[in-house]
């Protein structure tokens, strides 16, 4: 079973999402300098506000489930944090990144203190809320990153974060500040972990390599998937000696990732489908598609139609642009709508067709054999 939307009637692409904490509101960016908030009202979805004190292109949004506050990023080399007033308007709160490329990605860690932005400008900027002075302040992660950031994942004790970047490199950074959050306990990445330390790296090597699209941790953070733009599929494990296990795939290049149970993820990309692998610690397993109208449609369903539309030249000319799956583009964005990273049951997608698809896992899941999550 599966919903699918287009927000305010239009086919604009849509560059990034996020949801509240139940799931009865969403942010997205129309790919432009604005974020849209919509609120469910029944199976339709209202507009109940427009954020739009970026200059250029939204490229990142987050909505923190416990504070309520969202953080965008974009091409104007600006974050913004949002809070919601009494009055139900969202009020914006300026944050200088300090870079002087376009922030490229947004994420806020779990315990919602801080967040981290990739850029353009070869680093990372982690920043949190400084009671004092009554701002937020930016602090650098560099070195040793050579290129744009493109993806970031926190771990889930709010201390590391991985980050794929178009150096064709992963790397995994401490980004503990000691000013607010107790000293951290070591993890299979690590003990000393100050501010910057590199905990490790990971090549995009093999035939072709390609830069890093997205990167995510698993729920107990041991483990790292990435896609990148060799069409690939790579997993490390923190605890089996850190040796990248990597499957290259016949389709698209993927440009989206999110575990979904502590072995499965799903990816997504130019291809238009989603797609789910799994990973016995040694192993990729493709497991299979979640969009299923390829299948319903082969064979003499698909013939009937082609044969029909030959009877009209317009219509023929309008079906050679349609693909045979939901998503009619690539898909941008997969978050989690419906339970966590190490039990996922909904996943939601959206593209540059402009349509937002929530899709439900176990009701997908159960027509896949030897699908194991």
């Amino acid at each position: 079973m599966t919903e699918k939307f287009f927000f305010g009637g239009s086919v604009s692409p849509i560059t990034c999402h996020a949801w509240n904490k139940d799931r009865s509101q969403i942010a997205l960016s129309p790919n432009n300098n604005e974020v849209h908030i919509y609120q469910r009202d029944g199976n339709d979805w209202k507009l109940t506000d427009v954020l739009n004190q970026h200059d250029l292109k939204v490229n990142g949004i987050d909505w923190a489930p416990n504070t309520n506050r969202i953080v965008t990023c974009s091409v104007d080399r600006n974050a913004y944090v949002w809070t919601q007033g009494e009055d139900k308007k969202w009020k914006p709160a300026l944050v200088l990144l300090r870079i002087n490329r376009a922030a490229t990605c947004v994420k806020w860690s779990p315990c919602e203190n801080k967040f981290a932005t990739g850029s353009g400008a070869r680093l990372i900027s982690v920043c949190y809320f400084e009671e004092e002075n009554d701002w937020w302040v930016s602090k650098h992660i560099k070195k040793p990153i050579r290129s744009t950031v493109t993806s970031i994942d926190w771990h889930p004790n709010n201390v590391l974060l991985v980050a794929g970047s178009t150096d064709y490199k992963v790397r995994v950074f401490s980004a503990y500040i000691k000013d607010i959050e107790p000293q951290p306990t070591a993890t299979p990445w690590g003990k000393k972990m100050p501010l910057g330390q590199l905990m490790a790296e990971f090549k995009n090597s093999g035939t072709g390599g390609g830069w890093i699209h997205s990167v995510s941790f698993s729920s107990d953070g041991n483990r790292i998937c990435w896609v990148g733009h060799d069409s690939a599929i790579n997993m490390v494990d923190a605890n089996s000696g850190m040796n990248v296990i990597k499957v290259k795939t016949e389709y698209l290049p993927f440009l989206s990732s999110v575990w979904i149970s502590p072995t499965a993820v799903v990816v997504a990309g130019h291809s238009c489908v989603p797609l789910i692998y799994s990973f016995d610690g040694s192993t990729i397993i493709f497991n299979g598609k979640l969009d299923e109208s390829q299948k319903r449609e082969a064979g003499g369903i698909s013939a009937m139609r082609h044969f029909k539309l030959l009877d009209s030249n317009s219509r023929l000319e309008n079906s050679d642009t349609l693909l045979d799956c939901i998503h009619q583009n690539a898909i941008s964005w997969v978050a989690i709508y419906g339970g966590d990273k190490s039990n996922a049951t909904k996943i939601s997608t959206s593209g540059l067709d402009g349509q937002l698809v929530i899709w439900d896992l176990n009701t997908l899941t159960r027509s896949m054999q030897n699908l194991k999550i």
